[in-house]
C-alpha cells in the first residue's frame, strides 16, 4: 500500500503561484510515476502531469505547459507541483497519484485514471479573477 498527502491548495488570485506538494509514505518503491491530476467543479478528474522516478523525465497537459513544473524529491518521498501564472480555470481540487511498476518496458506516459493505483485525498485551489 502507499500513502498520499497532498498540501499547499489555497486562495491565490489570477497570475499568481502556488507550489502543492504529495508527501507518499508505505511501499513508494513500487510508484515508477507519479502523477497529478484535478477536477473542476461538474467536471471529470483530468490529468495534469506525470513524473517518472527513472530519468525523472516529465509530461504535462497542453493547457498547462510553460506555467506548471512537476519535480521530486526521492529522499523525501515527495512530488512537487509548481504553479505559475494561474488562471481561473485552473480552479479544482488537485490530487496525486501513484502508478505500480507494471513490469518490463514502459513506453510513454501514464495520463489516464486507470494507469494509477494510489491517489490522495486532493487539495483544493482556487484562483480568483
Amino acid at each position: 500500500q502507499v500513502q498520499l498527502v497532498e498540501s499547499g491548495g489555497g486562495l491565490v488570485q489570477a497570475g499568481g503561484s502556488l507550489r502543492l506538494s504529495c508527501a507518499a509514505s508505505g511501499r513508494t518503491f513500487s510508484c515508477y510515476a507519479m502523477g497529478w491530476f484535478r477536477q473542476a467543479p461538474g467536471k471529470e478528474r483530468e490529468f495534469v502531469a506525470v513524473i517518472k522516478w527513472s530519468g525523472r523525465s516529465t509530461y504535462y497537459t497542453d493547457s498547462v505547459k510553460a506555467r506548471f513544473t512537476i519535480s521530486g524529491d526521492n529522499a523525501k518521498n515527495t512530488v512537487y507541483l509548481q504553479m505559475n501564472s494561474l488562471k481561473p480555470e485552473d480552479t479544482a481540487i488537485y490530487y496525486c497519484a501513484c502508478a505500480r511498476d507494471p513490469g518490463g518496458v514502459v513506453i510513454g506516459f501514464p495520463n489516464a485514471e486507470n494507469e494509477y493505483h494510489y491517489w490522495g485525498q486532493g487539495t483544493q485551489v482556487t484562483v480568483s479573477s
